[in-house]
């Protein structure tokens, strides 16, 4: 069998939600997509379109699972369409949490499911890297699936690149502001072992509850009293833009009340502020846009992926930066609010880091 044809077998861990209790009544899969599309969309004809379900049948299930779940969780208004209650708020606001927190987990459960699974047919492509919205999408991508088996495991860019010097990795993710490479990063990539695939530009900032309640404007006013923050984890390349960001502006940490305060994705920043449990968060616009969040951008920056040089040439590589490179991406990408792709899937050497960052 090709390594184009095959895919590792993966048993995947998912979030459901059930009544507290012994023998509580479970939420419907279908619920919570029907409840994301209705906010989308804003019709509840429209959003049960998109899932393939009739009108009736959409109905049904909304009136059904508000038992379960204690209360109504849609307002059907003649001549305004449909919205969500604060109820449903909640709830999406809530799986939200839970999906990102399992996001950093789910690789390392889905590789335990799968080991011995692959028996003579080929390993798969192990890519370390970190966290990124457009990313983990594109993970998920069919004509990505079709290509490459892939393994992916969400890490800080530190521990990304330790994995990849180590040899734990065959291809690490990590990013860097434009212009500038900090040394921990630079030192840990050699000129003559290593290359860089081109992945894409993206937006830092300040992720602000809608129509910015505490009205602040940059990082200075993260110190204020009464301003509640939530920072990402120790390693991670976002955090290291932050504390860089921090020291330029001769701003103390230890001022900024919930500095220590740490989440693992950018997902899980964006809905700790949707979810009122922070007043600001650092990450990318399109995690702040996903939530419908106010975003003050602070720095462009550029996510890589780091490959062995020998090992560039190798087909799961190059049918991974084909994929990179392909329309399907470019059309994933439009709906990532904040992001360049031009040049995604180019192989470059490290020396780029000095020119472009």
């Amino acid at each position: 069998m090709s390594m184009s044809a095959y895919q590792a077998p993966r048993l995947l861990p998912d979030i459901g939600w059930r009544r507290a209790g012994p023998g509580g009544a479970r939420l419907d899969a279908r619920l919570l997509p029907l409840l994301r599309e209705i906010r989308q969309r804003a019709t509840l004809r429209s959003a049960a379109v998109r899932l393939g379900i009739s009108y009736r049948t959409a109905w049904a299930l909304l009136s059904a699972q508000a038992g379960v779940a204690g209360g109504a969780l849609v307002v059907l208004e003649q001549g305004r369409g449909a919205h969500l209650t604060p109820l449903a708020e909640r709830l999406l606001a809530a799986d939200d949490t839970a999906r990102s927190q399992l996001l950093a987990l789910e690789p390392k459960l889905a590789v335990a499911l799968a080991a011995g699974e692959r028996g003579a047919a080929g390993r798969a492509l192990r890519v370390c890297a970190s966290h990124d919205p457009l990313l983990a999408a594109f993970a998920e991508l069919p004509a990505l699936k079709a290509e490459v088996a892939l393994e992916i495991q969400f890490r800080g860019s530190l521990d990304s690149l330790a994995e990849f010097t180590a040899r734990r990795a065959d291809v690490a993710g990590f990013h860097v502001p434009e212009g500038v490479v900090d040394a921990s990063l630079r030192g840990r990539l050699s000129a003559r072992r290593d290359r860089l695939i081109r992945f894409a530009g993206r937006e830092q900032g300040l992720i602000l509850p809608a129509g910015n309640p505490k009205r602040l404007r940059g990082l200075a006013d993260l110190s204020r009293r009464g301003v509640r923050f939530i920072n990402r984890q120790r390693g991670s390349g976002t955090r290291l833009l932050l504390d860089q960001l921090l020291a330029e502006g001769g701003l103390d940490p230890v001022r900024i009340r919930g500095y220590g305060d740490e989440e693992f994705t950018h997902l899980a920043v964006a809905v700790s502020v949707a979810a009122g449990r922070a007043d600001a968060g650092f990450g990318v616009h399109a995690a702040a846009a996903r939530f419908g969040l106010e975003f003050i951008p602070l720095r462009r920056e550029r996510y890589w992926f780091a490959v062995r040089a020998r090992a560039a040439g190798d087909p799961p590589v190059e049918r991974f930066c084909a994929a990179l490179a392909g329309r399907a991406f470019r059309r994933l990408a439009q709906g990532f609010v904040g992001y360049d792709v031009r040049g995604a899937g180019e192989l470059c050497d490290v020396g780029v880091l000095a020119k472009a960052g």
